[in-house]
Protein backbone atom coordinates (compact mmCIF):
# COMPACT_ATOMS: atom_id res chain seq x y z
CA UNK A 1 0.00 0.00 0.00
CA UNK A 2 2.77 2.43 0.91
CA UNK A 3 4.45 1.57 -2.40
CA UNK A 4 1.33 2.70 -4.30
CA UNK A 5 1.11 5.94 -2.34
CA UNK A 6 4.77 6.70 -3.06
CA UNK A 7 4.22 5.94 -6.75
CA UNK A 8 1.23 8.26 -6.82
CA UNK A 9 3.21 11.06 -5.15
CA UNK A 10 6.07 10.53 -7.59
CA UNK A 11 3.65 10.67 -10.51
CA UNK A 12 2.34 14.05 -9.37
CA UNK A 13 5.79 15.42 -8.51
CA UNK A 14 7.42 14.37 -11.78
CA UNK A 15 4.51 15.12 -14.09
CA UNK A 16 5.12 18.08 -16.39
CA UNK A 17 2.75 21.03 -16.19
CA UNK A 18 -0.33 20.40 -18.29
CA UNK A 19 0.09 16.62 -18.14
CA UNK A 20 -2.88 14.31 -17.73
CA UNK A 21 -3.36 11.63 -15.11
CA UNK A 22 -5.75 8.73 -15.58
CA UNK A 23 -7.41 6.62 -12.91
CA UNK A 24 -9.33 3.51 -13.85
CA UNK A 25 -10.61 0.24 -12.44
CA UNK A 26 -9.89 -2.99 -14.28
CA UNK A 27 -12.20 -6.01 -14.67
CA UNK A 28 -10.89 -7.49 -11.40
CA UNK A 29 -11.69 -4.34 -9.42
CA UNK A 30 -8.08 -3.16 -9.11
CA UNK A 31 -7.53 0.61 -9.30
CA UNK A 32 -4.75 1.91 -11.59
CA UNK A 33 -3.10 5.32 -11.93
CA UNK A 34 -1.14 6.25 -15.05
CA UNK A 35 -0.16 9.04 -17.40
CA UNK A 36 -1.26 6.77 -20.27
CA UNK A 37 -4.91 6.46 -21.35
CA UNK A 38 -6.67 3.41 -19.87
CA UNK A 39 -7.35 0.33 -21.99
CA UNK A 40 -10.76 -0.04 -23.65
CA UNK A 41 -11.66 -2.79 -21.15
CA UNK A 42 -11.38 -0.38 -18.17
CA UNK A 43 -14.59 0.04 -16.18
CA UNK A 44 -14.57 3.27 -14.20
CA UNK A 45 -12.26 5.91 -15.68
CA UNK A 46 -11.33 9.41 -14.59
CA UNK A 47 -9.09 11.90 -16.34
CA UNK A 48 -7.41 14.76 -14.48
CA UNK A 49 -5.35 17.52 -16.05
CA UNK A 50 -2.36 18.53 -13.95
CA UNK A 51 -1.61 22.25 -14.10
CA UNK A 52 0.31 24.82 -12.14
CA UNK A 53 -2.96 26.51 -11.16
CA UNK A 54 -5.18 25.03 -8.46
CA UNK A 55 -8.38 23.52 -9.83
CA UNK A 56 -10.47 24.73 -6.92
CA UNK A 57 -11.50 28.35 -6.62
CA UNK A 58 -8.91 30.62 -5.03
CA UNK A 59 -11.64 32.46 -3.12
CA UNK A 60 -11.89 31.80 0.63
CA UNK A 61 -14.30 29.01 1.57
CA UNK A 62 -16.57 31.33 3.58
CA UNK A 63 -16.97 33.60 0.55
CA UNK A 64 -17.64 30.61 -1.73
CA UNK A 65 -20.41 29.48 0.65
CA UNK A 66 -21.99 32.94 0.80
CA UNK A 67 -21.93 33.14 -3.01
CA UNK A 68 -23.50 29.69 -3.31
CA UNK A 69 -26.22 30.18 -0.70
CA UNK A 70 -26.95 33.90 -1.15
CA UNK A 71 -25.98 35.06 -4.66
CA UNK A 72 -25.96 38.84 -5.08
CA UNK A 73 -27.54 40.65 -8.02
CA UNK A 74 -27.53 44.41 -8.52
CA UNK A 75 -30.10 46.00 -10.83
CA UNK A 76 -28.57 49.35 -11.66
CA UNK A 77 -27.42 51.77 -14.33
CA UNK A 78 -25.98 55.27 -14.16
CA UNK A 79 -29.13 56.55 -12.47
CA UNK A 80 -27.53 59.06 -10.15
CA UNK A 81 -26.15 59.12 -6.62
CA UNK A 82 -28.02 56.01 -5.40
CA UNK A 83 -26.67 53.78 -8.17
CA UNK A 84 -23.17 55.21 -7.83
CA UNK A 85 -23.15 54.60 -4.07
CA UNK A 86 -24.59 51.09 -4.57
CA UNK A 87 -21.75 50.16 -6.95
CA UNK A 88 -19.20 51.72 -4.60
CA UNK A 89 -20.48 49.77 -1.58
CA UNK A 90 -20.24 46.42 -3.35
CA UNK A 91 -16.77 47.29 -4.67
CA UNK A 92 -15.59 48.48 -1.24
CA UNK A 93 -16.71 45.24 0.41
CA UNK A 94 -15.40 43.11 -2.47
CA UNK A 95 -18.78 41.47 -3.06
CA UNK A 96 -18.95 39.28 -6.19
CA UNK A 97 -22.26 40.00 -7.93
CA UNK A 98 -24.17 40.01 -11.17
CA UNK A 99 -24.85 43.50 -12.47
CA UNK A 100 -28.05 43.85 -14.50
CA UNK A 101 -29.07 46.91 -16.49
CA UNK A 102 -32.88 47.35 -16.27
CA UNK A 103 -32.95 49.39 -19.49
CA UNK A 104 -32.86 46.05 -21.34
CA UNK A 105 -36.49 44.89 -21.82
CA UNK A 106 -35.93 41.32 -20.57
CA UNK A 107 -34.06 42.52 -17.49
CA UNK A 108 -36.71 45.16 -16.89
CA UNK A 109 -39.32 42.37 -16.71
CA UNK A 110 -37.06 40.42 -14.34
CA UNK A 111 -36.71 43.53 -12.17
CA UNK A 112 -40.51 43.93 -12.00
CA UNK A 113 -40.87 40.28 -10.89
CA UNK A 114 -38.21 40.72 -8.22
CA UNK A 115 -39.70 43.97 -6.88
CA UNK A 116 -43.35 43.02 -7.15
CA UNK A 117 -43.94 45.44 -10.01
CA UNK A 118 -41.97 48.42 -8.70
CA UNK A 119 -39.87 50.24 -11.28
CA UNK A 120 -37.01 51.47 -9.12
CA UNK A 121 -33.21 51.42 -9.24
CA UNK A 122 -30.93 50.46 -7.68
CA UNK A 123 -32.23 47.13 -6.40
CA UNK A 124 -30.07 44.64 -4.51
CA UNK A 125 -31.03 40.96 -4.36
CA UNK A 126 -29.18 38.88 -1.75
CA UNK A 127 -30.38 35.30 -1.99
CA UNK A 128 -34.18 35.66 -1.68
CA UNK A 129 -34.08 39.08 -0.04
CA UNK A 130 -34.80 42.15 -2.19
CA UNK A 131 -33.80 45.68 -1.17
CA UNK A 132 -35.29 48.54 -3.23
CA UNK A 133 -33.40 51.82 -3.45
CA UNK A 134 -30.03 52.40 -1.83
CA UNK A 135 -29.91 52.45 1.94
CA UNK A 136 -26.38 51.69 3.10
CA UNK A 137 -27.28 50.37 6.56
CA UNK A 138 -29.92 47.95 5.21
CA UNK A 139 -27.64 46.76 2.39
CA UNK A 140 -24.74 46.15 4.80
CA UNK A 141 -27.06 44.29 7.16
CA UNK A 142 -28.32 42.00 4.39
CA UNK A 143 -24.78 41.29 3.17
CA UNK A 144 -23.55 40.66 6.75
CA UNK A 145 -26.44 38.28 7.44
CA UNK A 146 -25.64 36.36 4.24
CA UNK A 147 -22.04 35.87 5.42
CA UNK A 148 -20.26 38.25 3.05
CA UNK A 149 -17.08 39.91 4.32
CA UNK A 150 -17.08 43.58 5.29
CA UNK A 151 -13.73 44.03 3.49
CA UNK A 152 -12.36 42.25 0.40
CA UNK A 153 -10.80 38.86 1.23
CA UNK A 154 -9.27 38.15 -2.18
CA UNK A 155 -9.13 39.50 -5.70
CA UNK A 156 -12.55 38.86 -7.17
CA UNK A 157 -13.64 37.78 -10.61
CA UNK A 158 -15.21 40.60 -12.60
CA UNK A 159 -18.92 41.19 -12.04
CA UNK A 160 -21.20 39.61 -14.60
CA UNK A 161 -22.74 42.45 -16.54
CA UNK A 162 -26.03 42.11 -18.34
CA UNK A 163 -25.36 45.10 -20.55
CA UNK A 164 -22.88 47.95 -20.23
CA UNK A 165 -24.44 51.05 -18.70
CA UNK A 166 -23.13 53.79 -20.94
CA UNK A 167 -25.87 56.38 -20.53
CA UNK A 168 -26.06 58.56 -17.46
CA UNK A 169 -28.79 60.54 -15.79
CA UNK A 170 -28.57 64.34 -15.73
CA UNK A 171 -27.32 65.90 -12.53
CA UNK A 172 -30.05 66.49 -9.99
CA UNK A 173 -32.21 63.43 -10.87
CA UNK A 174 -33.63 61.37 -8.00
CA UNK A 175 -31.47 58.59 -6.54
CA UNK A 176 -34.12 55.95 -7.21
CA UNK A 177 -35.97 56.95 -10.38
CA UNK A 178 -38.59 54.91 -12.19
CA UNK A 179 -37.14 52.80 -14.99
CA UNK A 180 -38.82 52.58 -18.38
CA UNK A 181 -37.06 50.34 -20.94
CA UNK A 182 -38.91 52.02 -23.80
CA UNK A 183 -37.43 55.41 -22.94
CA UNK A 184 -33.76 55.35 -21.96
CA UNK A 185 -32.55 58.08 -19.61
CA UNK A 186 -31.80 61.39 -21.36
CA UNK A 187 -28.26 62.01 -22.60
CA UNK A 188 -26.12 64.72 -21.01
Amino acid sequence: MIRWILMLIATFALAPAGAELYKWTDAEGKVHYSDQPPPASARKTEKKKLTDKPSASSLPYSLQQAMKNFPVTLFSYKCGDGCTRADALLAKRGIPHSAKDPRDAAIFEELKKVTGGDEVAPVLVVGRRTLKGFEEKAWNSALDTAGYPSTPLAPLPPAEKSKPAEKSMPAGEAAAPAVDPEQPPPQN
